[in-house]
């Protein structure tokens, strides 16, 4: 079987995911579930300053985030992107919402995803919808 093209990455921090095969089938589970096509999809796991120059850099935030996604498609439900993970978002939020650090990389990686899918999240409604959605793509996990 060929290698899904999801690529994992890090900057300013030694982490890798475990079981990235399971990882790269789930996430191509939601993406084709959606009825998207998967080009390219780089995950750069980081550090929390890694992420907060990027975010001021690029979208003029100064504030510490656990995700920033960038579309890179030219082409209408076609997934080429970069996802950026703060680490230690990760781990401080998994402590905070009383979650494994796996569950919670997990729920804010889909979550990277569904935006890429079209889903918001700004407004109290896309909110609740999106979080539906990354409960339900979490229990899609088979592993």
């Amino acid at each position: 079987m060929k290698k899904l093209p999801i690529y994992f990455f890090s900057e300013d921090t030694n982490y890798q995911p475990k079981e990235k095969i399971k990882v790269r089938n789930w996430l191509h589970q939601v993406i084709l579930k959606e009825g998207y096509t998967l080009h390219t999809l780089n995950f750069i796991f980081c550090s929390d300053d890694y992420l907060l120059q990027i975010n001021q850099d690029y979208l003029k935030h100064d504030t510490y985030t656990d995700i920033i996604t960038f579309d890179n498609s030219t082409t209408e439900k076609e997934i080429i992107s970069d996802i950026f993970i703060s680490i230690d978002r990760v781990i401080d939020n998994a402590q905070k919402f009383k979650a494994s650090r796996r569950d919670e990389l997990h729920r804010v990686m889909v979550h990277g995803i569904l935006h890429l899918l079209g889903y918001g999240d700004k407004k109290t409604t896309e909110k609740i919808l999106m979080t539906c959605k990354e409960d339900e793509y979490l229990e899609l996990r088979n592993f």
